[in-house]
């Protein structure tokens, strides 16, 4: 076997192989999903019949909703290799079908030479020579045109396998693609729901007394523990370069601000609560970038918070970001400044797309506007 028709049978070879591997991968992605949608909707009925809180429930539903959300991505990126494979497997059966025809059409005109020159034409080209040497000469013609005839039966009977090959194979790539398109759909539509339980669970907030009531005591509770987690982190940076940045940071995203420093009172409820950063009011994918030089101390969920990074600028220096839709760092980068951090979004937040931007030393929150050029206004 060679040619096309041993490239066509390692194909299928690689492709029985590698498939058992691939379903049990994402049959496995599958009942990561399921678990999570599930974990969702029970935190969800929990909340509803106030045995779950605000934050738990809305951390649940945006995991679920992460991970249906990379699921998707995958879904887009396997639809577009399985069209690209179905192209490239059509293109193949053209290009195959067209040599084969061509093979088939000189052993068409091959055919009708030898039925023009009867049974006995080879013997009478032969014995019609007149010499010997003449004779030896059409006898090497001779097999130079049977060697020509059997490579030519070879070769179409090779095309003849490789171009059904390519059939079966074109015929997969389109199951293929189908089946990515399904897959794509059903990721869709479960995103668009558990974002639709997502804005269903705020709105059942807003307007509910004692449900806002509950949320802004969870959302204290959460500040306390950033605050905690904060006083934990012992500062590793240089000493002395980030406090010379007073008033000359930029901002860490393109902006304008929503909720100022300090403190806030809420009429309705007789409550003050201080706010201890500034919210930005973003669009989704908005860059979100480091304001100074300093090392990733924090990267990752923080309940009321959703995706949050804390930035070690020394001297015991630090800034957060949270409610980030995607986060670009790790823990321990080294970042300049400028560095990009991650994307806005609204992970944990119960106003929609914001950035909350801290400045802290050690456990004493600063007024950001006065760290950021300009007032950190974007």
């Amino acid at each position: 076997m060679k040619g096309p028709a041993r490239g066509a049978a390692v194909f299928a070879a690689v492709a029985v192989l590698l498939s058992p591997a691939m379903a049990r991968a994402d049959e496995a992605e599958l009942e990561a999903l399921r678990e999570a949608i599930a974990t969702g909707r029970e935190r969800v009925s929990g909340y509803e019949r106030k045995e779950r809180g605000l934050l738990e429930t809305l951390e649940a539903l945006e995991e679920s909703a992460g991970l249906l959300a990379e699921a998707e991505v995958d879904a887009r990126r396997a639809l577009a290799d399985a069209r690209t494979e179905l192209a490239a497997v059509q293109a193949e059966e053209k290009t195959l079908g067209r040599d084969l025809a061509r093979t088939r059409g000189a052993l068409s005109a091959r055919a009708v030479s030898l039925y023009k020159a009867g049974e006995l034409g080879p013997v009478r080209l032969l014995f019609s020579a007149s010499s010997l040497r003449e004779f030896l000469a059409r006898s090497r013609a001779l097999r130079r045109l049977l060697d020509h005839d059997r490579v030519m039966l070879d070769r179409q009977r090779e095309q003849a396998v490789a171009l059904a090959s390519a059939r079966e194979r074109n015929v997969a790539a389109a199951a293929d693609r189908d089946g990515a398109i399904g897959d794509l759909d059903a990721r869709s539509k479960e995103l668009r729901a558990e974002r639709g339980a997502r804005k269903t669970l705020l709105a059942s907030v807003r307007g509910d007394r004692e449900r806002e009531r509950a949320a802004l005591i969870e959302l204290e509770r959460a500040a306390r523990a950033l605050e905690e987690k904060l006083a934990s982190l012992r500062s590793r940076g240089p000493r002395g370069s980030f406090a010379a940045l007073r008033g000359q940071l930029p901002p860490p995203v393109e902006a304008p601000i929503l909720r100022p420093f300090g403190l806030e009172v809420d009429h309705e409820f007789g409550t003050e609560t201080f706010h201890k950063g500034i919210d930005y009011r973003v669009q989704r994918g908005a860059t979100v970038r480091a304001v100074a030089e300093g090392s990733v101390r924090f990267a990752g969920r923080f309940r009321g918070y959703g995706n949050l990074v804390i930035v070690d600028h020394g001297d015991d220096y630090f800034t957060v970001s949270a409610h980030l839709g995607e986060i670009a760092v790790e823990v321990g980068d080294a970042l300049d400044p400028g560095a990009i951090v991650g994307t806005a979004g609204d992970t944990g937040s119960l106003r929609g797309p914001v950035l909350y931007f801290e400045v802290r030393r050690g456990a004493e929150a600063q007024d950001p506007s006065g760290w950021l050029a300009g007032g950190g206004g974007g």
